[in-house]
């Protein structure tokens, strides 16, 4: 019993075997308590969006919210195969689901290779289906890209990082890289956790190897 506890946690479930989930989203918050602006799927003019896993979702918020030219951060679920899944329903390793972020951004401002940084330094993304204590499918690394460009400069930063983190003795870089997929807004109170408790858990830490790509601004 015990170890198949722990293989539903480890490995990504089967489609058909996922949970069904629901045809309406679940309620979330309406503003962003950071910023103060509405919490939306919309995309202002001249900015892009970027989604990434890589942890628990309160820790990876609150590093993309302090970054000039960020405009908006939201956590939620993605890259798995539940409709509108609960936190519980993803805490069962049966929806597939990834904790992620996606970031708004002012192109102008920040480069997609600047978040790439901050995503490569801010975790370790050697760990397979786990960050640290956090354990489960859930807790992979992931980059999900909107665009040919971001696929380009994700798989070019991490060919990089790959190679420092080898020089530091560490493993294999077991993060995934795939076409951004539906995203799925999380419950209201895990919207900025962390600046509305700000003595919450957080349980990243990076491998204090620098990612030698992705300081430039974009043109």
């Amino acid at each position: 019993m015990v170890f198949g506890i722990l293989s539903r946690k480890y490995n990504m479930v089967p489609k058909a075997e996922a949970l069904p989930g629901r045809p309406t989203a679940i309620p979330t918050a309406e503003t962003h308590f950071v910023f103060g602006r509405p919490l939306t799927l919309d995309v202002p003019e001249g900015h892009e969006v970027a989604i990434f896993g890589m942890g628990c979702f309160w820790g990876v918020e609150r590093m993309f919210w302090k970054l000039e030219g960020v405009y908006l951060t939201m956590v939620g679920y993605a890259a798995g195969y539940t409709e509108n899944p609960t936190y519980q329903e993803v805490c069962t390793g049966q929806t597939g689901h990834n904790e992620v972020v996606r970031v708004v951004y002012d192109s102008s401002v920040i480069s997609f290779e600047t978040l790439l940084k901050t995503f490569w330094e801010g975790h370790d993304p050697t760990q397979g289906m786990r960050q640290g204590n956090d354990t489960g499918t859930q807790y992979r690394s992931g980059i999900y890209v909107t665009s040919e460009a971001q696929k380009a400069a994700a798989e070019a930063t991490k060919a990089a990082f790959a190679e420092g983190l080898q020089s530091a003795g560490y493993g294999a870089i077991t993060t995934e890289i795939l076409p951004a997929p539906d995203f799925y807004f999380a419950e209201d109170y895990h919207q900025q956790y962390l600046a509305k408790n700000p003595g919450g858990y957080c349980g990243l830490g990076g491998t204090g190897v620098t990612c030698p790509i992705g300081t430039g601004v974009a043109s």
